[in-house]
């Protein structure tokens, strides 16, 4: 599939300069486009990459400035732009047919809605419920009592542990596990053993977990993921954890028992958080941060041990200029000595 450069900014409200006719036949990084492909500058700072890009055309924004060959589309934000003519140009989404693929194994008394995909060896255990339009792609484990909405969709090698509910639209990505059990011991006579852990996972309406993310079971009542939040991949979230909507979550982050993640919040990569602490809504934290006391509503935090955001930054310009400092100490200290040995 391919449109021409006119017909892509018509879509989007764009204004063109340059060649309208030019044909677009896929989307690209501004370092890896050809002539042929559509690339688009959403951070001021990679501007520079806009004279030596071979892309044949780039989203910017209206207010953008700058030398370029390309032709260019201007448009209110480059970033959502390009993902709706990534979403044109891509190749035709994958289909799911309807019904039970004769590998599964599906429990006699499991229900399973109108129109549900069950791939091949899927598990599906006594007293699942499965809504309707809901796909599990292949290998997926519902367990026991587990309540899936509908239009879901399960990636291979998910696995859902006993009594986990899920709402619909639902995606859980290849090899998330929701439901394992707590990390909750106690240590007696010198060995450490083991809490029962009978709470649940739920994962409200839309919500995402990237591939193999694990969210862990509560010890007792609810670890709780809300409505809209997305999760990337390889991140941990440990019993009785609550996260509100709309919350973004990078790569690798770790989040202790019973904290509280507010509502649309965000987390860099590899952001840590202790245990029962508060991240109030609205706060953004820092790839790499270590959060170790409650964060109130609407802060930006950096560093570990985190501390708001422009604190945190004069703090690290003052340790990356020790070494100087260190010098012009022991020169004044030399000329001081210099001085006192002359008197």
């Amino acid at each position: 599939m391919s449109f021409t450069v006119e017909e892509i900014a018509r879509r989007l409200n764009g204004r063109v300069e340059g060649n309208g006719a030019l044909e677009v036949k896929g989307v690209e990084s501004l370092d890896q486009a050809r002539p042929f492909e559509l690339s688009f500058l959403g951070n001021p700072r990679y501007s520079p990459a806009m004279k030596t890009t071979k892309a044949g055309v780039v989203l910017v924004s209206e207010a953008w400035t700058g030398e370029t060959q390309a032709t260019l589309i201007r448009v209110k934000s480059a970033d959502a732009a390009f993902a709706q003519v990534a979403f044109w140009l891509a190749r035709p989404a994958i289909t799911h047919k309807p019904g039970i693929h004769p590998t599964a194994v599906v429990a006699a008394d499991a229900l399973l809605g109108r129109d549900v995909t069950v791939g091949p060896h899927c598990v599906i255990e006594s007293g699942a419920v499965i809504g309707s339009g809901t796909v599990l792609v292949a290998q997926v484990y519902i367990g026991h009592s587990c309540e899936v909405g509908e239009n879901c969709l399960f990636y291979p090698h998910v696995t859902l542990r006993e009594y986990t509910r899920t709402g619909n639209r639902v995606i859980l990505q290849n090899g998330a596990v929701i439901g394992s059990d707590g990390f909750g011991y106690v240590k007696e006579a010198g060995h450490w053993k083991k809490i029962p852990q009978v709470g649940i996972v739920v994962l409200e309406d839309d919500v995402e977990i990237g591939a193999n993310t694990t969210i862990d079971r509560a010890r007792f009542g609810e670890t709780r993921i809300g409505k809209g939040t997305k999760l990337d991949n390889l991140i941990q979230v440990a019993h009785n954890v609550t996260i509100g909507e709309d919350t973004a979550l990078a790569a690798q982050v770790g989040i202790a028992g019973s904290a509280h993640i507010g509502s649309r919040v965000q987390f860099g990569g590899q952001v840590g958080v202790g245990g029962h602490l508060h991240i109030g809504d609205d706060t953004v934290v820092m790839a790499q941060s270590g959060v170790s006391k409650n964060v109130p509503s609407a802060s930006i935090m950096f560093g570990s041990p985190a501390a708001p955001a422009l604190e945190a930054k004069k703090l690290h310009a003052t340790v990356m200029r020790l070494p100087e400092m260190k010098k012009k100490l022991s020169e004044m200290e030399a000329r001081l000595k210099a001085v006192e040995e002359k008197q």
